[in-house]
């Protein structure tokens, strides 16, 4: 269900949930209009039409935010530009000024939009309430930031959020198991990790289903390679890639049947079995690096 994570901490006026679910009805998500290229908002988390927009399972939250864009490739615009500027050309025998195209442009991209595919994207919002945490689903900042600006702009004034930060940022840190060969308690470094040089050489070291307790991976360390990603298993029960931008990516729960249809039936077991397992790795992770540097 959740395979990514950007994480922010909640530091004021989470509303309930009453007040949440009227929060968000007022962003629920409507269908783009012919002459309209992007639509987002809010639908129902169970997949059910009409249903609530904040669904509860063992007192954590889950949203899901709704995202469809109307694809018109460049080509596709330009050569409909053309065709008008070449009909303006035969009619007038002049050809349009820059000024002209630009506005036949907009008109290209109108009249095509009616006809244009659709891509369409659901991104799951995980809230803790006890825990003051929120998590979407992601690995695109720009993702993540549209779900929470929209998020922030339905409720009631007051409530507000930042990503979390760390102590000691992701990457000293782990460069600093990948030297010792030792990841803080709970957690196990795997196979998989990407060092890059900083300055103006960018080189960059990957490796992929290879043991990182070799020499050669301190020499990279040592050298002025310092890890972008690195793969870690936390108390064996769930795998994920952690990022130095303290990012989650490749999220996923060891010898646990899962249901990622998002079908009624398997809804409650899927939250609860994520959510249980991520409420007690993000504060493990925490822990890890430091603590949480607005708690300080």
């Amino acid at each position: 269900m959740i395979k990514n994570a950007i994480i922010y901490r909640i530091s004021a006026n989470l509303p309930d949930l009453p007040a949440l679910e009227e929060g968000l009805q007022k962003a629920a998500f409507q269908p783009c209009r012919p002459s309209q290229e992007k639509s987002e908002g809010w639908v129902p988390p169970r997949g059910e039409a009409h249903g609530a927009l904040v669904e509860s399972v063992g007192g954590q939250w889950m949203l899901r935010f709704h995202t469809e864009i109307k694809l018109l490739p460049t080509s596709v615009v330009q050569k409909r530009v053309q065709e008008k500027c070449d009909a303006i050309e035969r009619e007038s025998g002049r050809k349009p000024s820059k000024w002209e195209q630009r506005d036949l442009k907009e008109e290209a991209r109108l009249d095509l939009l009616p006809q244009a595919f659709t891509k369409e994207s659901r991104t799951w919002v995980w809230i803790d309430p006890q825990a003051s945490t929120l998590v979407v689903d992601t690995s695109s900042q720009a993702q993540a930031d549209a779900a929470v600006t929209s998020l922030v702009e339905c409720l009631p004034p007051g409530f507000a959020l930042a990503l979390l930060n760390m102590q000691t940022s992701p990457q000293a840190a782990m460069a600093q198991w990948l030297l010792e060969q030792e990841a803080p308690e709970g957690f196990y470094i795997d196979q998989e990790c990407e060092l890059k040089a900083s300055g103006d050489s960018g080189a960059v070291v990957r490796y992929g289903r290879h043991p990182l307790d070799i020499e050669e991976v301190r020499q990279h360390i040592e050298q002025g390679k310092l890890p972008t990603k690195l793969a870690l298993t936390f108390d064996g029960r769930v795998s994920f890639v952690l990022t130095d931008g303290l990012r989650l990516r490749s999220i996923q729960l060891q010898d646990v049947a899962r249901d990622d249809d998002g079908a009624e039936s398997g809804f409650d077991a899927d939250v609860a079995i994520i959510t249980g397992e991520l409420a007690r790795l993000l504060p493990a992770l925490t822990v890890a690096l430091g603590g949480d540097s607005a708690a300080v």
